[in-house]
């Protein structure tokens, strides 16, 4: 037979910072639950980086651009890196159980093996409501006066999702990830630079170059233009 030739795979870095400013007095004040004012903003921050990483992998529905001298330079979303095979249409109504099975069939009739279905706070509670279909039964109180409402591990036909639930993602999307098949391809780590000093105070710029890698596009799958 004839071997089929490896697919490469490109995809564009993009440059993420965020800048704060310290004045000499702020930093020379004592204050309370820190130690220096430089200090704790540079952790607010990262946090704000790591949101706009999380945002820029599925917060948003972003195609690469190359970039040129007017033009920044921008990463594939993650679900630009998913094949049209393994999409399910949502067709502008809300998430469904057969819409999940029917994602996971794809992705495991394409040699995928998912193991986490990520959905926004609406569609955990949809997924919750499964249990209520018809020759399902559910044990609602353990002894202890407890009440669960939550579905943690959906079991289909085709594997077991674990149900995530990510506040940065699209409204329009539930994703059925392979987490072996993603990857974040850093090209520059993030650090702290120093810029010109501006009178009494210090300007610091957190920098770093990153973009979302996807090993292979039929490794996980998506539900998109859901309500």
């Amino acid at each position: 037979g004839t071997a089929i030739p490896t697919t490469m795979i490109n995809g564009n870095t993009q440059i993420l910072q965020k800048t704060f400013q310290v004045s000499a007095t702020a930093d020379a004040v004592k204050a309370y639950g820190r130690a220096k004012e430089t200090a704790y903003q540079l952790s607010k921050a990262l946090k704000e980086i790591k949101k706009d990483v999380e945002f820029a992998f599925v917060g948003a529905s972003n195609a690469t651009v190359a970039g040129n001298a007017t033009t920044a330079r921008e990463m594939d979303s993650a679900d630009q890196l998913i094949g049209a095979g393994n999409t399910t249409a949502g067709g502008s109504a809300a998430l469904t159980e057969a819409m999940i099975t029917a994602t996971g069939q794809a992705v495991y009739n394409n040699g995928g093996d998912a193991t986490i279905l990520m959905v926004k706070s609406a569609d955990s509670l949809i997924i919750a409501g499964f249990t209520g279909a018809s020759g399902r039964t559910r044990e609602f109180n353990d002894g202890n006066k407890t009440l669960t409402n939550a579905v943690n591990l959906y079991v289909s036909p085709f594997g077991e999702y674990r149900v995530t639930l990510n506040r940065h993602q699209m409204t329009t999307h539930a994703f059925l990830l392979d987490p072996s098949m993603w990857r974040t391809a850093s090209l520059r780590p993030f650090s702290r630079t120093l810029l010109a000093k501006t009178g009494d105070s210090d300007t610091h710029m957190v920098v770093g170059e990153l973009g979302l890698m996807h090993k292979n596009p039929l490794g996980s799958g998506q539900i998109d233009a859901l309500t």
